[in-house]
């Protein structure tokens, strides 16, 4: 005897009535894929950013000597970093800030929030987003 009302959710809630998954938003642009780029900073699973945090990345002021691959690294780095500081049990949204750009004047940062779950599977994927966004 199963302790189980239904054998899936389906039975329970009904058809999904829409499903985009995350390959049609790395598609149409709402995640960015960085996982290539994350493979080389030490990420094993696929990692996106949002178009806000992507947006944010390009975001270069002139003359600052910075580009948007060294951000991108700069933001992975950070992250991995705070991975491997945090102890087992943390779950698995992550929050983090990094230094965009810093002048002899002033220091802009910015708060970012990273969020492990399945994909479009039930293997693991990060995504790296502002922290007001789901």
């Amino acid at each position: 005897m199963t302790d189980k009302l239904f054998d899936d959710d389906d039975e329970l809630f009904g058809e999904p009535i829409s499903v985009y998954t995350r390959q049609q938003a790395i598609e149409d642009g709402t995640l960015v894929d960085v996982s290539s780029v994350a493979k080389e900073a030490g990420f094993r699973y696929p990692v996106a950013v949002t178009r806000a945090v992507w947006a944010a990345i390009e975001d270069i002021p002139k003359d600052s000597g910075q580009d948007v691959q060294g951000r991108l690294w700069d933001i992975l780095f950070m992250l991995n970093m705070e991975i491997h500081r945090r102890t087992a049990g943390k779950g698995p949204v992550i929050f983090y800030k990094i230094i965009m750009d810093r002048t002899t004047t002033h220091e802009k940062t910015l708060e970012l929030k990273a969020v492990i779950g399945p994909g479009d599977d039930p293997s693991p994927v990060i995504t790296i987003m502002l922290p007001e966004e789901d």
